[in-house]
């Protein structure tokens, strides 16, 4: 436990340069640790964790510019948080499944810094994040560690994590636009695809719901233009569907919502690389012209793969349950913030990773007794 939080320490000073290096697109390892007001390299002394913040007063040793404090707090949450997860889960008994929650803890707060710095979180902490947390989801199944999901329950996780939330986004962003569609879809993929995975998945299950949703931005591919899919017939399709699961029609209400998540959330994922993958080229064309027409609310959903990370790393059980504890997190502090006529927005990734906090270090237990509660 001592030697876990010595690591947090270490890994939370590590931290502090992805918070600031990650949304600025710089090189996380060049050039070495330095002051970023006066460019002065820090040397070995300069780094020790929280001890060197403090020694300095919270100013550079060279310029004597202040220092945020949040480089010492980031140190000692992490710090904490490692020791805490270390004498929940020990390592010598859960074995690469208390590293996953440390790697997951990591991820959980530099995303919630840097979303309260730039209202974004980075794909390049979420997307990896995912594979992450399917990789130790295999070493958690060929360990046999309970508690924790294996290969099928990261898989699992990951795209009910980000179909959920890309769902409520659909019907939210729906309902605000007074059931119009959208001004101009993405080309070749976005929510349109989303949207249509969300109906065939209904019906044909996960995988072939996603098939579907992919087979769409193909097509578009192919015509060299978006080819238009009514949100009425997908979005209101699918309540139609969940109507008649309800009533017996069909694989099943519980079945039918299972796999319309699931096949919302591959797509969602899909779409995430895909653009991930498209802005990094263009940045780094030296500033070509790009005509591609976005939504400026498309494809940034940090949220939605922030969902996945959690749901790969904790299952799907407590991933429901971070989505809970953050919800109704956010709606207390959304009520405070009116209460103070307060304009700043809300940001919804650093409640997901409090949520998500919640159920790595107590979901076991809340989720045991609210099964006896219900007798299950």
């Amino acid at each position: 436990m001592i030697f876990a939080g010595l690591l947090g320490l270490l890994v939370g000073s590590f931290s502090n340069v992805l918070i600031w290096r990650l949304p600025r697109g710089e090189n996380i390892a060049f050039p070495p640790s330095h002051c970023p007001n006066c460019d002065h390299r820090l040397g070995v002394i300069d780094l020790v964790p929280v001890f060197s913040w403090l020694s300095l007063g919270g100013k550079c040793r060279y310029c004597r510019a202040p220092i945020k404090a949040r480089y010492p707090v980031v140190e000692l949450l992490t710090g904490i948080g490692y020791a805490a997860i270390a004498a929940l889960f020990p390592p010598l008994t859960v074995g690469w499944g208390a590293l996953g929650l440390m790697v997951l803890f990591t991820l959980l707060l530099v995303g919630s810094a840097i979303d309260l710095d730039t209202y974004t979180i980075p794909d390049e902490l979420t997307l990896p994040g995912v594979a992450l947390g399917v990789l130790f989801g295999v070493l958690n199944g060929r360990a046999g560690v309970e508690g924790l999901p294996d290969l099928a329950g990261a898989v699992q996780g990951a795209l009910l994590g980000a179909g959920v939330v890309v769902a409520i986004n659909q019907f939210g962003s729906w309902v605000l636009r007074r059931f119009r569609e959208r001004s101009f879809p993405e080309f070749p993929i976005g929510y349109q695809q989303i949207s249509l995975g969300l109906l065939a998945g209904a019906w044909l299950g996960p995988w072939w719901g996603a098939v579907v949703g992919l087979l769409s931005a193909l097509v578009n591919v192919a015509a060299r233009r978006v080819i238009r899919i009514p949100e009425l017939l997908t979005l209101g399709g699918l309540l139609v569907s969940v109507m008649l699961g309800s009533a017996g029609y069909g694989p099943g209400m519980i079945l039918m919502v299972q796999g319309a998540l699931a096949a919302a959330g591959a797509v969602s994922l899909a779409c995430g690389v895909y653009w991930w993958l498209h802005w990094r080229r263009h940045r780094e064309d030296d500033g070509a012209a790009d005509d591609t027409q976005v939504d400026a609310s498309a494809m940034g959903f940090g949220d939605v793969k922030l969902a996945a990370v959690i749901g790969a790393f904790l299952g799907w059980e407590r991933l429901l349950l971070a989505l809970v504890v953050a919800v109704f997190a956010g709606a207390i502090f959304g009520v405070a913030q009116l209460a103070l006529r307060s304009e700043n927005r809300v940001k919804f990734g650093p409640f997901l990773a409090l949520g998500a906090v919640v159920a790595l270090l107590w979901g076991g237990a809340l989720i045991g007794s609210y099964r006896e509660m219900l007798g299950l």
